[in-house]
């Protein structure tokens, strides 16, 4: 190939031979001689032609997303993970200005005010979990579980977490990610604790709290929506055995429900995308660590931290990183963990966010969530041929069980009628037969309801 690719500037045979010059290396096949034979693929792929002009890009581009249909045009009940919640316009436009927008990461002398408005995050998070430590945002609510159940065996020297036996499966797979395989140096044990009617089993936690349990996680909603009210217990036996307690919230239910620390958690973990952030198919959706202000958590902290002081001039102060020398930024494989910023831009739409609500806003916000998804599962629950398993002390999502009908039957006609009906549990969570996890956010209408309801009824007549 003589000309570069339309999208590849460095894909002439000059730049190409000017590289290899540089790095001393022979040719490119020598770059990969490391790669064993038989992990490489022969064969050629069926790959279509370049498109060598920005119209043509463009238009295949939106071919391929005229394949989707997207919660704009359906009416939505799913969440078990991301959630449909109405993200003020002010998000977008504060988030998208060239001052957070061009200097989201660089140099501090990029910084137009990039790290105060960390700040404010980090400072706003903090009030609504009450943690008075909060890090700079990882990639998700599984990544920050992770990373937390990390510190806390690198703290106390422990090597066994303690888990909810359901929970989102691909966050349970994301903590297993993180407490590694074993025969790892750094492996960490995870071993689940059964349910008992939607919630921890205290009997069985304390059968496997032992002298090598780090910590107990659980979250409060669970994965299931319930709310976990034998918190206050289950912090007591775990700090009883020597272990840490790490909750995992949703921080938009806090309007509503006490924040973690006021039953016994250590660390708190969750998600920010619920916070002015849009939903999104793939990369990251933000996750949150929070704790005390205790140097012993704080020097475990994988994440970016922002600190605040005095200047030289009275009345002014200067915001800037703090511990940044233990990340890995700043020692690289050898940090407290791996950290990325992919959902630093989000974390300005999370402080906007979060400065429109204030106090109120997240009590009004939590009391209307509570009132829409419980009035869905009153009248859900009265369709001939359906059940909601748990009636009562939940925030936002339900458990749906259909008596004869699977899920996916359901769905599928649900989706004729352009619903997306609730995730699957049949095969994550098989105890609880053909049932299906319903979310009702604030942007669910009682017209809404109502059409979900009136198609059950004709799916299951």
């Amino acid at each position: 190939m003589t000309t570069a690719h339309p999208w590849m500037a460095n894909s002439v045979p000059a730049i190409k031979d000017a590289m290899l010059h540089e790095t001393g290396a022979p040719s490119i096949e020598a770059l990969f001689e490391q790669i064993p034979d038989a992990h490489r693929t022969k064969h050629a792929f069926a790959l279509p032609p370049a498109l060598r002009s920005e119209p043509e890009l463009r238009r295949h581009m939106l071919s391929l997303l005229a394949k989707n249909r997207s919660c704009e045009e359906l009416l939505s009940f799913l969440g078990a993970g991301i959630w449909q919640h109405h993200v003020p316009a002010i998000c977008d436009e504060i988030a998208g200005r060239s001052e957070f927008l061009t200097s989201v990461w660089g140099t501090p002398m990029s910084d137009h005010g990039r790290n105060q408005a960390w700040f404010e995050f980090c400072s706003q998070l903090g009030e609504l979990v009450a943690c008075d430590y909060v890090g700079l945002p990882v990639y998700s609510w599984g990544c920050a579980a992770g990373n937390a159940i990390r510190m806390a065996s690198r703290i106390n020297g422990r090597r066994t977490v303690l888990v909810p036996e359901w929970m989102d499966p691909e966050r349970l797979a994301v903590i297993r990610q993180y407490c590694e395989p074993e025969a790892m140096p750094s492996r960490i044990a995870v071993v689940t604790v059964a349910m008992r009617d939607g919630l921890l089993d205290l009997a069985d936690l304390r059968a496997k709290l032992d002298a090598d349990t780090t910590a107990v996680y659980f979250e409060n909603p669970s994965f299931l929506g319930l709310i976990e009210t034998q918190g206050a217990e289950i912090a007591r036996l775990a700090h009883a055995a020597g272990a840490f307690v790490i909750t995992g919230v949703d921080p938009i239910s806090l309007g509503v429900l006490a924040p973690p620390p006021d039953y016994g958690a250590d660390l708190v973990v969750g998600t920010t995308q619920t916070l002015g952030a849009h939903m999104s198919a793939g990369g990251g959706a933000g996750g949150f660590i929070a704790s005390r202000d205790e140097e012993r958590f704080a020097r475990e902290y994988p994440t970016l931290n922002i600190s605040i002081t005095t200047t030289s001039n009275p009345g002014e102060h200067g915001f800037a990183l703090s511990l940044s020398h233990q990340s890995s930024y700043g020692m690289r494989e050898e940090g407290k963990d791996w950290t990325g910023n992919s959902v630093y831009l989000t974390a300005i739409s999370n402080a906007a966010y979060m400065t429109l609500m204030g106090p109120d806003g997240f009590a009004e916000l939590g009391e209307l969530i509570l009132a829409r998804s419980h009035d869905a599962a009153r009248k859900l629950d009265a369709i001939p041929g359906l059940s909601v398993r748990w009636t009562g002390g939940f925030f936002r999502e339900f458990v749906v069980t259909f008596a004869d009908r699977t899920v996916a039957q359901v769905n599928a006609a649900l989706l004729e009628r352009g619903i997306l009906g609730g995730k699957d549990l049949s095969v994550d969570i098989p105890e609880l037969g053909q049932s299906a996890l319903y979310a009702v956010t604030e942007i669910h209408s009682p017209q809404d309801i109502d059409r979900l309801a009136d198609a059950l009824g004709e799916i299951l007549r």
